[in-house]
C-alpha cells in the first residue's frame, strides 16, 4: 500500500523531511492588517515583518476547497491511502473542512485525524508515522500507529511574549499578565488540544531545566524534536548544556523552525521540546 500524507500549514517540519516523506502542507492565509498573504510567508520574511511593524498577524484556516484540490488526484486510487492530519480541533475547525472535502469527493481511501497539537509536534507525528510506514505498510497497522502517536505526543515550550497568544484567544488575559513579569519565563504545554500556561519560572536556566525534566519522562524509543521561532541559538544552547541529561548527542537532532502560521500566535523567540510518552 502507498500512502499520501497531508497536513495543514500549522504543521512545521524541516523541508528536507517533508520532501523525503512526500508530506504536502495545505497553505494557510496570514494577514498583517490589510496585507493578505494567501500562501503565507517565508520564515525570513515573516519575522522581519513582525520586527519592523510591531504588528500581531492573524491567520485564517484553509477552506474545504483547498483540501479538495490537493486530495483530488488520489481519490479512490486502489493502491493509495491518504492520511490527513490537522491542527487540534480545540484551536480551530480545520478538521471540519477536511470532512467536507472528503464528503464532496466521495472519497473512501482516506483517514483523517485532528492531532491534538500543532506546529512541530504535528510534524513529529507525521515523521514518525512515515518512518513506521517504511517498515510496515499494512493499513490497519498504520492507522493504529497514527492514533498511538497522537495519544503519546507532548509539547512543552517557553514563550517570550504572551501577548500573541492572548491576542489570538489561545490564552486568557489573566494568564498573559502573569507571564509578563520581568525575567519570568512562561512555559506552555498542549493539554487536551488546548494551550495551557502550566508554569512560570525565573530565568533561562530554570526554563531549560523545566523542559528537560519533562522530556526525561519520554519513551526513549522515539526521538526528541526541537523547535523555535527565530531563535536557533536557544536550541543550540539547550543542546550544548543539557544533551547529556536527555541522553542524546547535541549533534544530529531534528530542529524545526516555527513558521508564519503558528508564529502568528506565539511570536518570536519561542522555543521548546516535543517528546512522546
Amino acid at each position: 500500500m502507498k500512502y499520501k500524507l497531508i497536513a495543514d500549514a500549522s504543521c512545521d517540519l524541516p523541508k528536507e523531511l517533508a520532501e523525503k516523506y512526500d508530506i504536502t502542507l495545505v497553505p494557510i492565509e496570514v494577514r498583517f492588517g490589510e496585507e493578505i498573504y494567501p500562501q503565507g510567508l517565508s520564515n525570513e520574511e515573516f519575522y522581519k515583518k513582525i520586527y519592523e511593524t510591531g504588528m500581531i498577524p492573524k491567520t485564517s484556516m484553509p477552506n474545504q476547497f483547498l483540501f479538495e484540490e490537493i486530495m483530488t488526484p488520489y481519490v479512490n486510487k486502489p493502491d493509495t491511502h491518504v492520511i490527513v492530519l490537522t491542527i487540534s480541533s480545540e484551536m480551530t475547525a480545520t478538521i471540519h473542512q477536511v470532512e467536507g472535502a472528503v464528503q464532496a469527493l466521495k472519497m473512501q481511501n482516506v483517514t483523517y485525524r485532528q492531532s491534538t497539537v500543532t506546529t512541530w509536534a504535528q510534524g513529529a507525528i507525521l515523521i514518525e508515522l512515515a518512518k513506521f510506514i517504511e517498515k510496515d505498510d499494512d493499513l490497519e497497522h498504520v492507522i493504529k500507529k497514527l492514533d498511538e502517536l497522537i495519544s503519546k505526543v507532548r509539547l512543552v515550550a517557553v514563550i517570550n511574549d504572551l501577548k500573541y497568544l492572548k491576542a489570538s484567544g489561545r490564552l486568557s488575559a489573566a494568564s498573559a499578565v502573569m507571564g509578563s513579569m520581568l525575567n519570568v519565563k512562561p512555559i506552555i504545554s498542549l493539554t487536551g488540544g488546548k494551550v495551557t500556561n502550566e508554569a512560570k519560572v525565573m530565568g533561562e536556566a530554570k526554563a531549560f531545566m523545566y523542559m528537560v525534566t519533562k522530556a526525561r519522562t519520554r519513551d526513549k524509543t522515539i526521538p526528541l524534536y526541537f523547535g523555535h521561532s527565530d531563535c536557533p541559538e536557544m536550541i543550540d544552547k539547550l543542546l550544548q548544556k543539557y544533551a547529556s541529561m536527555l541522553d542524546i548527542s547535541p549533534e544530529g537532532q531534528v530542529i524545526c523552525d516555527i513558521g508564519c502560521v503558528v508564529g502568528s500566535h506565539v511570536g518570536p523567540k519561542c522555543y521548546g521540546i516535543v517528546y512522546f510518552v
